[in-house]
């Protein structure tokens, strides 16, 4: 148990340690602010989502892009509250069409029934429940004339108040963030989110959308993501401030696991070696934890050796958290920090265990693994 247990912290401790190193090698982009010219078609898929569509709709209205080098769709799937009557009556530009459903996967299907709609070369993709910065697509475009990219990872935060509930959201997305910043900067990607998330349609087609994917409801975003690096395409990572995305917190514990254990569900789908092998060392460092203390606890593990192990996953967990928090503007919540730390040992070993045994609930459906 002993040399397990060594095993699991120092495969965790270079892991994350990488996380640290490959994140330093990814710069902030600082636009020049080059005159505006890629063409842009903005995807974003909604289900009853009558509360969020009003922040989305204004912050859409108040991006800096000139207004005919974008067009935005907003694709309804089936929703049963007034999303729709909102859309109309606010006078938008916006594009709002039906999603066709042709398979298991609902919000997939809604980008691929957008994409016969597209005009531009360049998709970007967001959600409904996001809030839009204001030079958002100008800092796409100045990446783009300035960098060779096929497709673009952009970073993502939440609406943060000051509850626990929704500072420990924010420290999940940071250490989220930090490992796909990471990962880029180690180059090798393997996590994104498709609140942000931009790519060429022609690449769309090339590899052939979403199939293939088609049984997985989630993962529009890494299963493109993955597609996109085994052709070969040079995808990048746009590390700036004037990106950001913001999107809601969950308003629960309850519906954070169902969210938690929707986005676990579709791991063992996963082509990418080093997401899966990120994966099995997170859950299993972990869970080490939970075991080592419920142990300890009976007198059956080492204390001095938990002790060891928990402040050297504490430590690199800070680090790694802290830069991030720091490019967010958001170092006042590291005060949850610690707190945090020990209720996301269980929680992540429960979303695990319970993710293994049963499906999952998205938008009032209900979906298998």
């Amino acid at each position: 148990m002993i040399v397990l247990s060594l095993f699991i912290t120092l495969g965790y401790l270079i892991l994350i340690g990488g996380f640290i190193i490959g994140f330093n090698k990814v710069e902030t982009f600082k636009p020049k602010k080059p005159a505006p010219k890629t063409r842009f078609s903005i995807i974003i898929p909604f289900r009853n989502e009558a509360e969020n569509l009003p922040r989305l709709l204004k912050s859409i209205e108040n991006l800096n892009y000139h207004k005919l080098l974008f067009e935005v769709f907003l694709v309804d799937d089936a929703s049963e509250d007034n999303s729709v009557e909102i859309i109309v009556s606010s006078g938008t530009d916006a594009i709002l069409i039906p999603n066709k459903h042709k398979s298991n996967a609902p919000k997939k299907d809604a980008i691929t029934t957008a994409m016969s709609f597209a005009k531009n070369e360049w998709i970007v993709t967001t959600d409904a429940d996001c809030e839009l910065p204001k030079y958002w697509l100008d800092t796409f475009d100045a990446f783009i004339q300035n960098h060779s990219a096929d497709a673009l990872v952009a970073p993502v935060s939440y609406q943060s108040e000051n509850s626990f509930l929704n500072q420990f959201q924010l420290l999940d997305a940071f250490s989220l963030q930090g490992a796909t910043i990471g990962g880029f900067g180690l180059n090798k990607p393997f996590l994104c989110n498709g609140a942000n998330f931009a790519y060429k349609k022609t690449l769309f087609n090339e590899v052939n959308g979403f199939k293939g994917n088609e049984n997985m409801a989630s993962g529009d975003d890494i299963f493109m993501l993955e597609k996109l690096l085994e052709y070969n395409k040079n995808v990048a990572y746009l590390k700036s401030k004037h990106a950001v995305v913001k999107t809601t917190t969950k308003k629960s514990w309850r519906s954070l696991v169902a969210q938690h254990v929707r986005w676990a569900a579709k791991t063992s789908a996963y082509n990418n070696t080093f997401g899966k092998l990120t994966g099995i060392i997170v859950l299993l460092m972990n869970a080490l934890i939970v075991t080592g203390i419920i142990l300890a606890v009976l007198n059956s593990f080492n204390w001095f050796l938990l002790i060891a192990i928990v402040i050297t996953k504490l430590i690199i967990d800070y680090i790694l958290l802290a830069k991030t928090a720091s490019f967010f503007n958001k170092k006042q919540t590291l005060k949850y920090f610690v707190f945090s730390f020990f209720v996301y040992s269980f929680f992540n070993v429960f979303v695990a265990v319970k993710s293994i045994f049963g499906g999952y609930t998205w938008k009032g459906r209900q979906f298998k693994k």
